[in-house]
């Protein structure tokens, strides 16, 4: 089954390949939990909800049968952006050589990635889901001023030994606003180094800033897939939805969903 409905649309095949270029390209460039999350999957689009285990996950078996506990069944939305290339712009086109402008298709594109983002990390009112900034069973501290002295440097030693001595070891992650990863370039006295180098020294170069959060935000999480992961239904994917107006109508899609499988393995600062 042609489920992106490709088939049914008058395109070449090297026009769909630089429209997945396109859009796969700029996705890579914009995606900013993608960079230290575990992907589960793709799991095929025909995956409607994943399993969900707890910590407390275990097979009980009493009077002939068996049950698993702390399992649960996670929806895997389906999320989507449209963008339309107009027939007029695809027949000049073909018709001189000249490239095509891809810049709708690269707009969706991103508004794809940012609603990804924006899903993980602050899930979802509507669908009833957390991220990881709104979780409950998660860490949270109380964030000083980064913006002066050591204290972001503090405040992300504080989590990281938060998460340390309670046995989350593994790859630590610090995700912020751009206003904290601005606050992060200033040239600490005395030791030669930016706020955010020392920072690296301590958890590596796993680093990250995006918009979605806001302002004010901070997460560090230990990012092993034991503890959270992306479950992915349908990868990033681009359909022909219509023909309308002699006009050429697409559909960036998606089914995906945050997996938090053990919460204290994340420290909010805020």
């Amino acid at each position: 089954m042609d489920y992106l409905a490709r088939e049914s649309a008058d395109l070449s095949a090297e026009l769909w390949n630089r429209i997945d270029s396109a859009i796969i390209d700029t996705a890579r460039k914009q995606l900013t939990c993608r960079r230290f999350l575990k992907i589960h999957g793709p799991l095929g689009v025909g995956a409607t909800t994943v399993a969900m285990d707890g910590v407390g996950k275990e097979e009980v078996l009493e009077d002939g049968i068996g049950r698993i506990v702390d399992r649960t069944q996670l929806e895997l939305p389906l999320f989507y952006e449209n963008f339309t290339l107009l027939g007029r712009d695809m027949d000049l086109a073909a018709r001189t050589g000249m490239p095509l402008d891809l810049a709708p298709a690269i707009s969706a594109a991103k508004k794809a990635a940012r609603r990804e983002d924006d899903l993980i990390l602050n899930g979802n009112a509507a669908l009833g889901t957390t991220g990881l900034l709104t979780v409950k069973g998660a860490a949270k501290m109380k964030k000083g001023d980064w913006s002066k002295g050591e204290n972001s440097f503090a405040d992300v030693t504080a989590a990281v030994s938060q998460l340390a001595k309670t046995g989350y070891l593994g790859r630590y992650v610090l995700v912020v606003s751009p206003d904290l990863f601005l606050d992060l370039q200033r040239l600490q006295p005395n030791t030669g180094l930016l706020e955010i180098d020392r920072i690296k020294k301590l958890i590596g170069d796993n680093v990250y800033m995006t918009s979605v959060m806001g302002t004010g935000k901070a997460v560090l999480v230990c990012a092993e897939p034991e503890y959270l992961d992306l479950a992915v239904g349908l990868d990033l994917s681009v359909g022909y939805s219509e023909f309308v107006d002699f006009n050429h109508h697409f559909r960036i899609m998606e089914t995906a969903a945050l997996r938090v499988k053990d919460p204290a393995a994340i420290v909010v600062l805020a």
